[in-house]
């Protein structure tokens, strides 16, 4: 009877602890999700204003 008790206590343990597991990968997963989005965010914006600088030394050479 203990030996089933503890058996069972053990499975429950350890679908926990890979739940949790799970969990917490998900978390990075989304965390490096965002990064990225962010990375790629921040690089449009700083293509703009390439853009928009190389724009102004053009309008300036051409005036």
């Amino acid at each position: 009877m203990d030996s089933q008790k503890a058996s069972y206590n053990a499975g429950v343990t350890k679908g926990q602890t890979q739940e949790k597991a799970s969990n917490m990968m998900d978390k990075a997963s989304n965390t490096a999700q965002s990064a990225k989005d962010s990375m790629q965010e921040t690089g449009q914006q700083l293509k703009a204003k390439a853009q928009g600088a190389a724009d102004a030394v053009k309008d300036a050479v051409n005036k």
